[in-house]
């Protein structure tokens, strides 16, 4: 895998010119010491999968020229290394605004209809990091939609579905782009009930976002989770329940803000508006019993729900 990789690297050079190549260079190889290194790691602790650190400082025209670089390449390797370095470099604000102002969020956004599912990743990492500004997310929104179907395509709990979710996450700390999210909602759900400690976590983030809007409240209550009910438990992980609580909260809060214009006709029996937020004894006793947990963030917003 070293020599394509370093080959890949030595043709953008033609492109890219000394400064924007010596970035990838140092990513690339970067990369072929961590495959060297991998049987002796093997018996360590797993790899967040984060992208290379780079020390690199770019300007707008090593920028400019990464960005032309990804228009004109379709080797892999070489896209994947851009992304990279357009991602690490986006985690500086000024670079947000020159990536947008090149016309970058487009190049990039074109990213995740790309077959291979690391460039798709490292494309969404990059927009991940972009999304922090207003302004890039105004551009940024136009992908929601092909985001969330990377999301639900993507093998369960992989690191390009968590990619997404932090994507999504970002995306969905205003109301702004909500709607574009509805109909990505029982996937949501899917993920929570079926997806690892972390997939949970980061898709609540997301729900919660969603949840603390007035008008997604019933295309969420409509959802059906059989298996909401066991995450409101003591041996729950705590960053799990207590994203868990202030979601269920959110949805109550919004409920009873709405008076009687609920009308529970419109939902069906197993649904999450018939779990947490009607008078259900099996909810009620979940929260009687963490009224007992030792974390204090989680008895406040059992409290929330109960005094609601």
């Amino acid at each position: 895998m070293g020599e394509p990789r370093g080959a890949a690297v030595r043709a953008a050079a033609i492109v890219l010119g000394a400064g924007a190549c010596y970035c990838l260079w140092r990513l690339a190889a970067s990369s072929r010491r961590g495959q060297r290194a991998a049987p002796r790691a093997a018996r360590g602790p797993p790899s967040d999968n984060s992208p290379p650190a780079s020390s690199c400082i770019m300007d707008a025209d090593a920028l400019q020229k990464l960005i032309h670089l990804l228009q004109a390449t379709h080797d892999p390797l070489i896209q994947e290394q851009a992304l990279i370095t357009l991602s690490n470099s986006a985690a500086f604000s000024v670079n947000q605004d020159i990536i947008r102002k090149l016309g970058g969020i487009s190049v990039i956004g074109g990213m995740l209809s790309d077959c291979i599912p690391k460039v798709k990743e490292k494309a969404l990492n990059a927009l991940n990091n972009l999304s922090m500004n207003i302004k890039n997310q105004e551009e940024i929104q136009v992908y929601i939609t092909q985001v969330c179907r990377n999301v639900e395509s993507a093998p369960l709990n992989s690191h390009l579905q968590l990619a997404g979710l932090r994507l999504l996450t970002n995306m969905s700390v205003t109301s702004d782009y909500h709607h574009k999210m509805i109909n990505s909602i029982p996937c949501f759900l899917h993920l929570l009930s079926e997806g690892t400690e972390r997939t949970q976590i980061q898709v609540l983030k997301v729900l919660v976002n969603l949840s603390a809007n007035q008008a997604m409240t019933r295309h969420i209550l409509r959802a059906q989770v059989p298996s909401l009910l066991l995450l409101f438990d003591n041996c729950i992980n705590r960053d799990v329940l207590l994203r868990a609580l202030v979601f269920a909260a959110n949805l109550k809060k919004n409920v009873n803000s709405e008076g009687g214009t609920v009308i529970q006709d419109q939902y069906s029996e197993d649904s999450i508006f018939f779990t947490l937020c009607r008078d259900s004894t099996p909810f009620a006793q979940k929260l009687a019993s963490l009224l007992h947990h030792p974390d204090t963030e989680v008895k406040e917003q059992v409290v929330r729900i109960l005094t609601q």
